[in-house]
Formats: structure tokens, sequence, C-alpha cells
């Protein structure tokens, strides 16, 4: 196909992802001042607003939307809705940004979506607003909105991309806005202080629409309260609904599950399920999905609430391989691989906190890689006397990576490490080395980087 923006065959996926690889990809190439909401309003107004058509939740926050999200299409699909999900970034196929639940659509949704938007968008590119052009990320998000509708989905949960005041999704309007916990990340586009970044977030807030909020620092609860009390918007913190929180490991020899006890107001009794979904801030997110779904559906019961917990999962979210694939080596042993997505300080010392618990004492391994705009300097202090081998790499192709920072990051710290610029030999070689040593190996810093240890172990 083209690289232009012109249309010509738009029959499948790979047709509308050749066709708008064309358009700026912020995740691919960061860059300031392409936030605004006219392009959306605009093309969204051209498909007769789409978004409008389905009852929805609109989830932001630093850290845990992926999680939040798919625990409340999970809860609705118990409760007999048919439940769609956009959330990013994906991890092996771009179809998990829109999908069914934890399915994805037939193919006929992707292709009826698909070839809507093609033709409208060529109906209507020399009327497009010409302050600046379209981007990736808005022509993915309206398509979002048409698989939503064409697929006739009961209720869709929305992730908010970057932000969330000029963020792509921010023209829908949800029955309830949830935003997760707030820290600072991506400092270079939201702002450099807490306060900054609470406002570009607590920019989901809408007139009249009630808005839960997971707990927060005292600087930026005082900007939601204000940004709520400005629009008219009732607003609830997790602390003062929530009663309490009790987690605890069950492990069997194939067997992995976090029994999680949770106290409400909110609900009748106390929720308790099981899941794989490990880490006490895994049960927080929990939580936030429960309350959310519990305070637009009142009706749903808390059986149902528990068996949608339990059977969420997500990839690369402290996930657990058992690794069988030699990666080029003959004779090896099969070995546990955790892969996990965390990329700012405070999720990857989560992620420290949960591998404590579930290797301590066990040889282990590292392999490392982030972004450029990451706090490397603070999260390499998180590893620090921890793993016996630490290998620093590139998170993939299309994330930017300052290799010299984190290099410095991690001496600083004093933590030993080698460097690799080919990240595919990096993923490979340790790989093997950790099962010939039985050590468990960690793989974290970018859910690009997981995107490629999976395309390798798929191989």
């Amino acid at each position: 196909m083209s690289s232009s923006t012109e249309i010509q065959t738009s029959k499948t996926i790979s047709d509308f992802l050749s066709w708008v690889d064309s358009f700026l990809n912020f995740e691919k190439l960061p860059q300031k001042n392409i936030f605004w909401l006219n392009m959306m309003q605009f093309l969204c107004d051209k498909l007769d607003n789409p978004q409008d058509k389905i009852k929805c939740y609109h989830v932001a926050g630093s850290k845990g939307k992926g999680s939040v999200c798919a625990m409340i299409s999970s809860i609705l699909t118990e409760a007999g809705e048919k439940a769609g999900v956009y959330a990013s970034p994906h991890i092996e196929d771009f179809r998990e940004r829109i999908r069914l639940n934890d399915k994805f659509f037939s193919d006929e949704i992707y292709e009826k979506a698909a070839e809507e938007l093609y033709q409208k968008f060529n109906s209507v590119k020399d009327e497009l607003p010409s302050e600046r052009v379209v981007t990736w990320f808005e022509l993915v998000t309206v398509y979002a909105f048409l698989c939503m509708k064409t697929a006739h989905v009961d209720e869709a949960v929305y992730e908010v991309g970057l932000g969330g005041r000029l963020d792509a999704t921010n023209i829908v309007k949800p029955q309830i806005s949830v935003i997760n916990t707030i820290e600072l990340e991506h400092t270079e586009f939201l702002g450099d202080t807490l306060e900054k970044i609470a406002a570009e977030k607590g920019g989901i807030i809408k007139t009249g629409i009630p808005v839960l909020c997971a707990n927060q620092t005292p600087e930026v609860k005082a900007v939601l309260h204000k940004i709520a009390e400005e629009k008219n918007t009732p607003v609830t913190f997790a602390d003062e609904i929530l009663d309490s929180i009790k987690t605890e490991y069950i492990f069997s020899e194939n067997k992995k599950l976090m029994s999680v006890e949770i106290v409400s107001k909110l609900f009748s009794r106390p929720l308790k399920y099981q899941t794989k979904m490990y880490g006490e801030f895994q049960a927080e997110n929990a939580f936030l999905a429960a309350a959310a779904v519990k305070m637009v559906h009142p009706e749903i019961s808390e059986e149902t609430i528990e068996k949608g917990l339990s059977k969420v999962s997500l990839p690369a979210r402290f996930e657990i391989v058992k690794c069988d694939s030699d990666c080029g080596e003959k004779n090896s042993t099969q070995n546990e691989i955790v892969i996990d997505g965390a990329h700012t300080v405070k999720s990857i010392s989560l992620t420290m906190q949960t591998f404590g618990q579930f290797y301590n004492g066990r040889k282990a391994n590292l392999l490392f890689a982030c972004a450029a705009d990451k706090d490397v300097e603070h999260i390499a202090e998180c590893f620090s006397g921890r793993f016996d081998k630490v290998v620093l790499t590139k998170p993939g192709l299309t994330k930017s990576c300052n290799a010299e920072k984190m290099k410095t990051a991690f001496s600083d710290a004093d933590i030993n490490f080698e460097y690799s610029d080919d990240f595919k030999n990096a993923i490979k070689k340790l790989i093997s080395e950790s099962k010939k040593e039985n050590a468990v190996l960690l793989i974290t810093g970018s859910f690009y980087l997981a995107s490629e240890v999976k395309k390798i172990l798929s191989e």
C-alpha cells in the first residue's frame, strides 16, 4: 500500500495499519504542541459522533489504567453485558487495543469500521482543521469509537492515552470518570510538578458526571477537588469508602494465586476472590474498578463482581512465563521469566515488592530497558543489591532510548551491568543464560521491551 494518505484497498487490519502508519505517531516520535481536541471533534462530527452512541467509562491516571479497564470490562461481561475496551499499548497484536473484553471482535467488525473511517476521511480531508496535521492516535481513537458502535457493545471502557485534558479520548461523555494514582511522568509534555500533571489528568472531569479517584497525595487531591468544584461534579476518593484490603499468596507446585479480600461500605459484604493479577496495587486497582461499576450499576451483585475480577489477566503485568524455548541453546532446562511493563518509579518499586515475595532467596537476573523520558535515575535505585546479573538494552525500535542516561543511572546506583544495543540478542542471550544458571529472569522497564520479548518467545 502507498504510504500516502490516499486509500487503496481497505478490507483488513493490515491495510488499516499501513494507512494510519503514514500519520504522525506520538508513541514513536514524541512531539510537543500536538495535543488538541479540534481534530477529534471535527472527525467525530462528520461520522455522526459514534462516541455518543455507547455508554462508557473513562479511565485516566499515571499507572494501572489498563488493569482497571480490563477489570471493569470483566465485571460487566460477567454481568451479561457486551463490554468493549480501548486501551494501549498492545503487546503482540494491534487488536489488543480495541477488543471485546478479553477477546478480539470479529474481522467483520474491524473491517466495517475501517471502511467507514477510510471513506469518510477521504471525503472530508480537504476540510480538515488546518492548525496542524491529524495524528495516528486520533485516527485510532476514532476507529475505536466506530468499532464499538459497529459491534453494538452495551458499554465501552476507554483508557486515556496521555494526560487527559487534551487526550483524543476526552470527547466522550462517560457515566463515570475514573482517575487512578497520579505521579510524576511525561513531565516534558504534562508539566514538571504533581499539581500540573494532576491538572492535565483531572481534565477528564466533566460537569455533572461523577468522579472516582484512587488515593492521591494531598497536593494532587487539592487540584482534583478544585476542578470538581468548578465543574459542579461529585468526587469520591478511594480512602473515603475503602475500609481495608487484604492480600495473601497461595503457592502450589503448578499454581500461583493471590487471594484478595476487599471491605468497603459500597458493598453489602466483603469481596473475596483469587487472581493472577499479582500485587497489592492490583487489588487496589480491583477496588477502583469494582467501585466504579457499583456506582453506575448498584444492582450488580458482589458475587458477579468477584467472578469478574477472578477472570482478569493481562499480558506484561507481572506475567510469569515458563520458558521452554532454548533461544538457540541446546539442552536448556525450563525456567521462569517474569515480564512486566512497569516504567515509573512507583510501579517498578511495586514490581520489585511482588518479585521479592515470589522469589526471595532465588538467584535472579534482570533485563531492563526504558524510553528516554523515564526517571531512570530513581528507577535504577529500586534494583540495587538484588540481581546476580543485570543487562541493559533498548526497548525495541518504537521508542527512543537514552542509553547513556541509563548507564549513568545504574552506575550511580552501584549496580554492575552489561549493555547491548542489540535488544533481540540481549533478550535471547539472557534467557538462555538464566536457564543454565537456574535463575529467575525479570524483564521490565517498558511495554515495548515486553512486546519484543513476547515476539521472541513465540517464535
